[in-house]
């Protein structure tokens, strides 16, 4: 299992919601990248928790950690366990009063859900190496603003224009 981050969340060429995650250890512009594509309503919860943004109600997944607090209950963290026929996998791991637990989740809910509650996010070896693409961003400046951004996300448009995700149905 490599430990990742969310790096993103695009549009591809049909205005389909990508999330990316990397690698915690690589830089950008190194290594590899994994899209994985959600719905609208995934994305949304997703960007609003990694921005701080303030919602008027609680979305489903502030609802999840919510009932996970009352009962006592914390996310150890996520893992995007596999791939298989385009389907991506993952377990959300839970420490409760009774002990470890694990749930089968979407990848986009595993990752709504550890953005709001600071969970660690693991993609196994074996995902990253099938569905992962190489990063080409060329460096962040010292507030982590990537260097060449504009270069690298038209680069990334570019990529997201050709992609399709059948092409990482095994």
């Amino acid at each position: 299992m490599v430990q990742v981050r969310v790096a993103g969340v695009a549009l591809d060429a049909a205005q389909q919601h990508v999330i990316l995650l990397k690698p915690l250890e690589d830089l950008p512009g190194e290594g590899r990248l994994l899209p994985i594509w959600i719905g609208a309503q995934e994305a949304t919860s997703i960007l609003v928790a990694v921005e701080g943004a303030p919602v008027p109600r609680p979305l489903a997944h502030d609802l999840m950690r919510e009932i996970l607090d009352t009962l006592g209950a914390t996310v150890d963290r996520v893992e995007v366990t596999r791939i298989d026929e385009g389907t991506y996998y993952a377990d959300v791991v839970l420490d409760t009063p009774v002990g470890s637990r694990v749930v089968d989740a979407r990848p986009s809910d595993a990752v709504a859900l550890a953005s709001r509650t600071g969970a660690s996010i693991f993609v196994a070896d074996g995902v990253l190496a099938e569905a992962g693409v190489i990063d080409t961003v060329t460096g962040e400046d010292e507030d982590g603003v990537p260097v060449d951004a504009e270069e690298s996300v038209d680069e990334f448009k570019r990529f997201l224009e050709d992609v399709d995700p059948d092409d990482f149905r095994g």
